[in-house]
């Protein structure tokens, strides 16, 4: 998205606009206020004698929040504004907005203030696939609101805007004959609702919660801040970003009906905010020292919402964890499959991962044992519904010919997976990541059926089984004349020899025999893969490499805080420290917000990274990677029931400590130190 936009949102509801507050929809990019997965404003834009603003500057106060100076675009260098415009903007399950004119002459002002209103009501699925819509529209004037409305069959949406002082309202927008006195302003504000079906707030329905004033929000906030760990850092830098990473992971948050009142992270806005299973297991991972409590909501919601039968339209199978879950018009009428959708192989070994790692840090057994059938199903699904040829390797086969994902790993894209040569491996798939995924899995679910579960036969048969994947995986993935791990197998079992990022998951996972780390940690590090700002998804040289591809060699932060997680693993801790570096350097000429990717162009060529066009922010992992990297940076792991502060990796970022870290063991002084090596 581009830079020029301006977002605010409070979980999966957002406005994006123009730097003047403006909405005028593109067919291409998200603009508008959005709620569930429904465009509720297309087209908002606030004229003074008939004339549009110019936007002076937008002062961002919170994620929730912002103020637009704007002045006339009649106004030019040689003349002094005679009038300027002041919009205070709040996402509060709808959108308020207060409208202030202000009068600079000495003589008073009559103008004509207006505010011109639609709605397409869009599924954010037709944003990039337009289609005909197939219901009815209506806009009308109901006791001095403007009701815009879309309704076809039983889903219904409807946009109400209304005004806290008299307007001349029709059908198209909000007018205001407006009298200033002398250095007077004027002021109203306006309420824009989104409602679903019989009249009631979206978020209400859909979440059962009222909306939250904007008071609230900010009250919710300062809590939030409160109870996560202090940073203390001598790199300014990196405090910003921290707190940046904080704020956003606030502002993701969002609570389904099922969980109980509990939020998780939506994945990232503006194309996926809602829940994604990968996703929200993964930042919770990155998350878990510093907000635990986003990894129990997303292990729950994901149990409660897991497969229990076959069904190709929606690739559901038994024990499988969701990939996405929507609420469009297009999921209602099954012309999309995500309610909720299965196409993913990895959330489910995932959803193992998290629930032994969620344990070791918070120390709660209770939920470890209240959710033992969904880690018994979701192990089981590995072996039942993940080997598809029966070979002992987790793959992929889309069953949704329509709709579904060709790729269903986290490079879901249609390019993501290929030989070194460009050419495309047919389908089913064993991704290496995958393999990894599983490993680690079967040995957490180990220990959680030998400590929790009280079934130590099943955890020596998964110990059996992760040895075996193991020893299995180092034979047939290694690429003896490159002296990597090949990107995937394929439906042959031939080896699809690409050189990318996935590798540096494979240290997180530990699948990697110790004899090899070296050899990957050197290419990982080495200028095919590194551009000096982190890990490109893709190698130079490799037939698809292309620096603004999305999955085939731009740079993701999650990726990387993962490899250098692994890094660290496996004592590579220089290495995970110029990984962390270039990251955080990055973040800092982002001004502290990681987007979802950018360009994986070289170091010695730009001095700040480039971005990629369409990448999502903020977006869940991407506001995770911070949090991820200090863990690593500081050696921070829970080891029985105290912390183990390993030295922390002598990366270029100044003094760290964290302070007052919550976890089974309350508080903690002291969690880790670093020292810069300059």
């Amino acid at each position: 998205m581009s830079e020029d936009l301006v977002r605010l949102l409070d979980g999966n509801t957002f406005v994006v606009s123009e730097e003047s507050g403006d909405v005028d929809a593109s067919p291409t990019i998200p603009t508008g206020l959005f709620s569930f997965d429904t465009r509720f404003l297309s087209r908002w834009i606030l004229t003074v004698d008939g004339v549009r603003l110019s936007p002076l500057t937008v002062d961002d106060i919170e994620y929730f929040e912002a103020r637009f100076f704007l002045v006339p675009a009649t106004s030019t260098p040689l003349t002094d504004p005679a009038v300027s415009v002041i919009r205070q903007r709040s996402i509060d399950g709808g959108l308020t907005e207060r409208l202030i004119v202000v009068n600079h002459q000495a003589d008073p002002v009559d103008l004509r203030v207006r505010v011109d209103v639609g709605s397409d009501f869009a599924d954010l699925f037709e944003i990039k696939d337009v289609r005909h819509k197939k219901g009815t529209y209506y806009a009308r004037v109901e006791d001095g609101c403007l009701r815009l409305g879309y309704q076809r069959a039983e889903f219904r949406r409807e946009t109400v805007v209304s005004s806290t002082t008299p307007a001349q309202v029709d059908e198209n927008g909000l007018s205001y004959e407006v009298h200033i006195g002398p250095h007077a302003e004027w002021v109203t504000e306006l309420r824009v609702r989104a409602l679903g079906v019989h009249g009631r707030g979206i978020r209400e329905s859909l979440e059962g919660r009222p909306v939250r004033p904007r008071r609230e929000l900010r009250r919710d906030l300062e809590r939030w801040l409160a109870e996560a760990p202090r940073l203390t850092c001598d790199c300014e830098s990196l405090t910003r970003t921290y707190r940046r990473s904080l704020v956003d992971l606030a502002a993701l948050r969002f609570t389904p009906l099922t969980t109980g009142g509990r939020s998780l992270p939506a994945a990232g806005l503006p194309w996926f905010m809602a829940v994604f299973g990968r996703d929200s297991i993964l930042t919770s991972l990155q998350a878990l020292p510093f907000a635990p409590d986003l990894a129990a909501t997303t292990l729950r919601l994901l149990a409660l919402t897991q497969g229990s039968v076959l069904d190709d339209f929606r690739e559901e199978e038994p024990g499988k964890i969701l990939h996405e879950l929507r609420y469009g018009e297009s999921i209602g009428f099954e012309e999309q499959p995500h309610s909720p959708y299965f196409g993913s192989a990895d959330a489910t070994p995932l959803y193992v991962v998290l629930l032994d790692e969620y344990e070791r840090w918070s120390g709660d057994a209770d939920t470890v044992r209240r959710l033992e059938r969904a880690g018994r199903a979701a192990l089981r699904w590995i072996d039942e519904y993940g080997d598809l040829l029966g070979d002992g390797y987790v793959r992929y086969q889309r069953r949704n010919e329509r709709t579904g994902l060709d790729n269903q790993c986290w490079k879901d894209s249609w390019d993501s997976i290929s030989y070194r040569d460009g050419r495309l491996p047919g389908l089913p798939r064993a991704t290496c990541e995958l393999q990894g995924n599983a490993y680690d899995a079967k040995r957490r679910g180990a220990r959680l059926a030998r400590q929790f579960w009280g079934d130590p036969v099943y955890a020596d048969r998964l110990e059996r089984e992760a040895a075996e994947l193991k020893q299995r995986f180092n034979r047939d993935f290694w690429v003896a004349d490159g002296e990597y791990y090949a990107l995937a197998l394929d439906a042959d079992g031939r080896q699809v020899d690409a050189l990318s990022s996935n590798i540096g998951h494979l240290l997180w996972s530990g699948i990697v025999d110790e004899s090899r780390a070296g050899r990957i940690a050197e290419h990982l590090l080495g200028p095919r893969l590194f551009s000096g700002w982190g890990v490109r998804t893709f190698a130079t040289g490799q037939a698809r490499y292309n620096p603004v591809g999305y999955h085939v060699g731009t740079v993701w932060p999650f990726d990387n805080s993962f490899i250098a997680w692994g890094l660290r693993r496996y004592g590579y801790d220089r290495e995970a420290a110029r990984i962390a570096e270039g990251i955080i350097d990055a973040a800092d000429l982002f001004h502290g917000r990681l987007p979802e990717a950018f360009a994986g162009y070289d170091r010695e060529l730009t001095r700040y990274p480039v971005h990629y066009p369409t990448a999502c922010s903020p977006q869940a992992w991407s506001t995770g990677t911070p949090l991820l990297l200090l863990r690593t940076m500081l050696g921070m792991d829970p080891r029985g029931d105290h912390l183990v502060a390993r030295p922390a990796v002598p990366v270029k970022v100044g003094r760290i400590e964290l302070l007052d870290i919550p976890g089974r063991w309350g508080k903690a002084d002291v969690f880790g130190r670093g020292r810069a090596d300059r």
